[in-house]
């Protein structure tokens, strides 16, 4: 498959814990910004989205150099907007969804994402995960678990803790980071399924590429991802630049 890469941020404004988040300013710049740059550095994408339902946020988004697009405020997740923008654009055959609210993402990890799904013909999808050692984040039901093959492709994801240790000290423990590379057919067909089971029960997304028979390549990055979520989130972030200086 030839044609364009690119990074396609949604950011919403209605945050139902953190309202008009991508416009917070931290240290003189709104965090879907601070976003934006580290997806430009990326090097394997030819272009960079931001998609948004809020004419604020587009606005901001232009007055800083961005390419943005207004779309729907209907749509109930962030793969189903950036679908949307896809549909504009048929010279995008790859995409990866960056979430708006990850503002210390490493490039070379976005890269990653892109090498995966580009390189790799059995993969519909590409994600990061990351090792856990901590107990209290192997047993958090907000850290999504990810169990993978010999290869690297995911078995299963999960708010549980998995696999279950019956066993001592056999398992590796992975936490999903929520970064995705699709196909443009794989996204295409995702938005497509109705929602699994599995999902529902969930309440993740991924899970219905899995039950559906798609393969989600992953890869194991070594930095722990900062969202922001809650006001405690901004403040960490907040605390996290102070300490670069």
């Amino acid at each position: 498959m030839t044609g364009q890469t690119a990074i396609i941020i949604p950011a919403r404004y209605g945050s139902s814990r953190l309202k008009g988040k991508p416009l917070i300013e931290v240290k003189g710049k709104p965090i879907i910004q601070w976003v934006f740059e580290k997806a430009v550095k990326a090097k394997l994408a030819d272009r960079v989205i931001i998609a948004t339902d809020n004419e604020e946020i587009l606005n901001t988004c232009l007055m800083f150099g961005a390419e943005a697009e207004m779309t729907s405020d209907t749509h109930n997740c962030g793969s189903d907007r950036i679908q949307e923008v896809m549909d504009r654009h048929p010279e995008i055959s790859y995409v990866v969804n960056l979430q708006g609210d990850e503002p210390l993402i490493k490039s070379e990890s976005i890269d990653e994402v892109i090498k995966n799904v580009r390189d790799d013909e059995n993969a519909d999808i590409s994600t990061l995960i990351r090792v856990l050692n901590d107990k209290k984040d192997i047993e958090n039901p907000n850290l999504v678990k990810c169990v993978v093959d010999n290869n690297g492709y995911a078995l299963y994801f999960s708010r549980s803790k998995i696999p279950f240790e019956r066993n001592e000290g056999h398992a590796t423990f992975y936490g999903h980071l929520g970064i995705y590379g699709y196909k443009r057919e794989a996204l295409q067909k995702m938005t497509q399924m109705p929602q699994s089971s599995l999902e529902l029960s969930e309440s993740l997304e991924q899970l219905r590429a899995l039950q559906n028979g798609m393969k989600i390549k992953t890869s194991v990055v070594d930095f722990i991802p900062v969202g922001i979520d809650t006001a405690e989130d901004l403040e960490k972030f907040r605390k996290i630049l102070e300490s670069q200086i």
